[in-house]
């Protein structure tokens, strides 16, 4: 079942890399086992909403990269990415 996370204009404010490391740091707390459980379910909440954020800008990126084709002339083109 897959449901649909909603993302908190906060979090779309975050680039990856400031999302990722608030996920590092909400994996770690849980980890540790040292809050609540009122506490765990919140921040497990915005961990799943951090992690689709994360996913999100990987995906705009990998549409942005190119691969760069070698042409027989020796010159060089680019053309999407093929999907794997």
């Amino acid at each position: 079942m897959n449901k649909k996370i909603e993302i908190k204009s906060d979090i779309k404010k975050l680039s990856f890399e400031e999302a990722l490391t608030e996920l590092e740091e909400i994996v770690g707390r849980l980890e540790r086992g040292d809050i609540d459980l009122e506490d765990s379910i919140s921040i497990y909440e915005r961990g799943e909403a951090l992690k689709s954020h994360c996913e999100s800008k990987l995906e705009k990126a990998k549409m942005k990269v190119d691969k760069i084709i070698t042409q027989p002339d020796g010159d060089f083109s680019s053309e999407p990415l093929d999907e794997i």
